[in-house]
C-alpha cells in the first residue's frame, strides 16, 4: 500500500488529539501507541510485526542487562546486530542479489522486498537506545509498551527526526501539556505544512518534469535549474515534515530537536552537515565517528574515519549505489576541507565561500536524484559542457517557476525570523495589527494548502523511502 500521509493526517490528527488531550495523564500513552499503529498501519499493515518485533528486541536486550550486567555487552552486540540484519535484508537483499547477478551473470531470482516506511529511521532508535543503555546514559526501559511507544510515536516515525530515548525519556512518564504548548507548536506544524504542500510539492513537478526526458534534450541553465529545483524540493519537502514532527510533538507535550537550521546559508560543506538533518549527523557522531577515534587520532585514521562515516551516511539513504558515491563524495570533501583549503574558505568573504558551499551541495543533488549512472554522469557533464547555453525550454520554465524559487529561496534564509523579531520591539498597536495580519497569513495559506491536498495527486515524501 502507498502511505497517503498528508490526507490521511487532517482526518487522523484531530481525532487522535482529542482523545489523548480527555482521557487521563497514565492513559495517554496508551492512546498515543495505539494511534500511532493505526497511523503505520495505514501505510504498511504487515510491517507493523516487523517494528514490533525490532523492539522488542532491543526492550529485551535492556531487559537481560537488568538481570546479568555483566554480560552487558554481549546482550548490547546482540540487539544492535539484529536490528541492523533487519534493516540490511529489507532494505538491500534486492540491491545486492541484483548487483550479484549482473556482474556474475547469474540467474538469481530477487526477493522483490518491499521496504518498510520508516525503517532507518526507528531502527537507528532501537540502536541508539540499545548503545545508551551500555554507556549508562539512559537506564532499561522496564515497561515495554513505553519504549514501544517511544519507537512508533506516530508524529516522527516515518520520516524522523531521529529522537533518542534520552531526549524524550522523561516525558514519556511525565509531560507537562499546555495551551502554549499547544499553539507554539500547531504553529510550528503549520510552518511544515505550507513547507510542504505549497512549496516542495509545487516546485517537485518542475524536476519531474525536466529529468523526464534525456539530458542531451536540455540547455545548460534548464539542467542547472532542474537540480537547484530538486535541492529547493528535498529541502521544504523534508525539513517540512521535521517541522510538523515537531510541532505535533509540541502538541503532546514532547520536546523534539529541531532537524533543520537554513543550511542553504552555509559557507562550507562542513557547515552545511551541521545544519542539514542534524539528527541523523549527530547520530554518526556519537555512535559511528567518535567510537573509530574521531579527529583524535593520525590523519590516515581520521581520514578513515570520515569516509567510513559518510560511506554509511551515503547508504542509509536508499537501497542504490548512487547513494554511496554520494556519500563518499561528500567525505571527500569534508576531508578537503580539513586538510587543503579549509583555512583559505575561512579568510575569503563569506559571500564566496556561500557560493562555493552551494554549487558543490547543489552537484551533490545530481548524484543523490539520479540513480543511473549514465543518465548521471550525462546529465553532471551537460550541466559544464553544452553546446546550448540558453534555450527556448529554460524561458518556459522560467516564467511560471522563477517567482517560486524566489520565495522559496525567501523562506530558505533567516529572514522571517529575523522580521518576526523585529516585530516584537514595536510598540504594541503595531504589534496588534501585524498579530491580526499574521493570523488571516496563516488562514488563507492554510485553505490553499487544503484545497492543494484534495486536488493534486502529486502528494510525495521523498525521505519515506529511506
Amino acid at each position: 500500500m502507498v502511505f497517503s500521509g498528508i490526507p490521511f493526517l487532517f482526518f487522523f490528527l484531530p481525532i487522535s488529539l482529542v482523545l489523548y488531550y480527555i482521557v487521563p495523564f497514565k492513559a495517554k500513552n496508551h492512546v498515543l501507541l495505539i494511534a500511532s499503529l493505526i497511523f503505520y498501519a495505514w501505510g504498511e499493515p504487515v510491517y507493523i510485526l516487523l517494528m514490533i518485533f525490532s523492539t522488542f528486541v532491543s526492550y529485551m536486550g535492556g531487559v537481560l542487562y537488568l538481570k546479568d550486567p555483566k554480560r552487558k555487552k554481549l546482550y548490547t552486540l546482540l540487539s544492535v546486530a539484529v536490528n541492523l540484519f533487519l534493516l540490511g535484508f529489507f532494505k538491500y537483499a534486492n540491491l545486492f542479489i541484483s548487483t550479484i547477478s549482473s556482474v556474475t551473470g547469474a540467474d538469481i531470482t530477487a526477493l522483490n522486498l518491499l521496504l518498510p516506511i520508516g525503517i532507518s529511521f526507528y531502527t537507528f532508535q532501537t540502536i541508539s537506545y540499545n548503545i545508551d543503555v551500555y554507556r549508562g546514559n539512559v537506564p532499561p526501559e522496564r515497561n515495554f509498551l513505553t519504549l514501544m511507544t517511544y519507537v512508533c510515536m506516530f508524529p516522527q516515525l516515518i520520516a524522523g527526526p531521529i529522537v533518542r530515548y534520552e531526549t524524550v525519556m522523561e516525558e514519556m512518564k511525565c509531560r507537562k501539556i499546555t495551551f502554549d504548548g499547544f499553539s507554539d507548536g500547531m504553529i510550528i506544524f503549520l510552518h511544515g505544512l505550507f513547507k510542504k504542500v505549497l512549496l516542495a510539492n509545487t516546485i517537485g513537478e518542475l524536476f519531474n518534469d525536466i529529468t523526464s526526458s534525456a539530458p542531451s534534450e536540455h540547455g545548460l541553465l534548464t539542467l542547472w535549474l532542474g537540480i537547484i529545483a530538486f535541492y529547493f524540493h528535498i529541502y521544504f519537502d523534508f525539513s517540512g515534515y521535521s517541522d510538523m514532527a515537531v510541532g505535533m510533538g509540541k502538541m503532546l507535550g514532547f520536546n523534539f530537536l529541531k532537524n533543520f537550521n537554513y543550511p542553504m546559508t552555509a559557507t562550507s560543506v562542513s557547515d552545511f552537515w551541521r545544519r542539514w538533518h542534524m539528527s541523523l549527523t549527530t547520530w554518526f557522531r556519537d555512535y559511528v565517528y567518535i567510537p573509530l577515534g574521531g579527529s583524535r587520532c593520525p590523519p590516515y585514521k581520521h581520514i578513515r574515519n570520515i569516509l567510513v562515516v559518510w560511506a554509511l551516511t551515503g547508504f542509509w539513504h536508499g537501497a542504490s549505489w548512487n547513494f554511496l558515491v554520494w556519500g563518499l563524495y561528500f567525505g571527500i570533501l569534508l576531508i578537503l576541507e580539513k586538510y587543503v583549503f579549509g583555512n583559505f574558505l575561512k579568510r575569503i568573504p563569506a559571500f564566496f565561500s556561500h557560493i562555493y558551499t552551494t554549487v558543490i551541495v547543489t552537484l551533490g543533488w545530481a548524484i543523490f536524484s539520479l540513480e543511473d549512472f549514465g543518465i548521471m554522469s550525462e546529465y553532471i557533464k551537460r550541466m559544464f559542457v553544452n553546446d546550448r547555453i540558453i534555450d527556448g525550454e529554460f524561458m518556459f520554465y522560467s516564467i511560471p517557476y522563477l517567482p517560486l524559487l524566489f520565495v522559496s529561496l525567501f523562506f530558505a534564509v533567516p529572514i522571517y525570523p529575523k522580521l518576526k523579531s523585529a516585530v516584537a520591539s514595536w510598540k504594541k498597536p503595531v504589534q496588534y495589527s501585524a498579530g491580526a495580519i499574521g493570523v488571516i497569513t496563516y488562514g488563507v495559506l492554510f485553505v490553499l494548502s487544503v484545497a492543494l491536498i484534495v486536488g493534486n495527486a502529486y502528494n510525495p515524501f521523498l525521505y519515506f523511502r529511506f
